[in-house]
């Protein structure tokens, strides 16, 4: 369960009852009714067959060696045996929004929050709060990915030094720009990699093909001062060339970054600079 990047609905301090200190909960795979288990497999193939030529190849082979199949939803124990050989990651359940500095925490350690709840069948295309399906489906399988893996580390140990204040909405724009609707370079055509796009069914068209959205590539601070939408599809993507060259760019001293940001105002959605360098739409398929 993702972090809100813009604090609307982040739980006060303390671990709500159930939850371990930490804010982590059983699974209770055993609970999840047939219907629950269907909704994943209805979700789960959507997506897989929609994102066959749209994500980035990392995404797909994460997928396959997670062992993730229209079988249910997945047992966190079993992508935790794959996934901590791989890269030393684990999920791990939480009840629901968690505070920042819980959500940096688990990064920092290689762990991943997720929510136990699935969607119901009227909210396929549309979920407010992030369930099992945008948490697994979406983040986990690039979470095998040793480079992509590090960059998760080294965000939440960088979230990790920070207290409130514009420093923290400025590190959330990065990780909405980035871990949630991130876009990526392949030859000629773009990918994605967020995992708000490969887990949206109308998103995953829209970030590719639309003619709307500002396709801009990648700078740290250019992504830093850019506001968001959470209630409709983006409008500005920012295009990286390689998990590498994320790695790269965002190994800085972030400090020095909050103070060059420091007093600049946001930079509003669909705001077009003479300084961005935009990507067309992949041409047609």
């Amino acid at each position: 369960m993702d972090m809100v990047p813009n604090n609307a609905h982040i739980r006060p301090p303390g671990p709500p009852v159930g939850a371990a200190a930490d804010w982590t909960i059983p699974q209770r795979w055993a609970q999840y009714t047939p219907a629950e288990h269907a909704i994943w497999n209805r979700l789960f193939t959507r997506q897989l067959a929609q994102l066959q030529d749209r994500a980035v190849p990392a995404f797909l082979a994460g997928v396959q060696a997670l062992g993730m199949k229209p079988t249910g939803i997945p047992r966190f124990e079993d992508l935790n045996e794959a996934l901590d050989r791989l890269t030393g990651w684990t999920v791990v359940a939480v009840p629901g929004l968690v505070p920042e500095e819980v959500f940096f925490h688990h990064l920092a350690h290689r762990q991943f929050v997720a929510g136990r709840f699935i969607r119901s069948a009227a909210q396929l295309d549309y979920l407010e709060e992030p369930d099992v399906f945008h948490d697994v489906f979406g983040h986990v399988p690039l979470l095998a990915d040793p480079v992509y893996a590090s960059y998760m580390q080294a965000y939440g140990e960088a979230g990790s030094r920070l207290h409130a204040g514009s420093a923290l909405t400025e590190l959330a724009r990065l990780y909405w720009y980035t871990v949630e609707f991130g876009l990526i370079r392949d030859g000629d055509r773009l990918r994605i990699f967020g995992a708000g796009i490969v887990s949206s069914n109308g998103e995953s068209e829209y970030a590719l093909d639309s003619p709307e959205p500002l396709r801009i590539g990648f700078d740290l601070k250019r992504t830093m001062l850019t506001d968001y939408r959470i209630d409709s599809f983006q409008k500005n993507y920012f295009v990286i060339d390689s998990f590498e060259d994320l790695v790269r760019r965002t190994s800085v001293d972030f400090r020095d970054i909050y103070k060059e940001l420091e007093g600049i105002a946001p930079i509003p959605v669909a705001t077009r600079l003479p300084t961005d360098i935009l990507f067309a739409p992949n041409p047609g398929r």
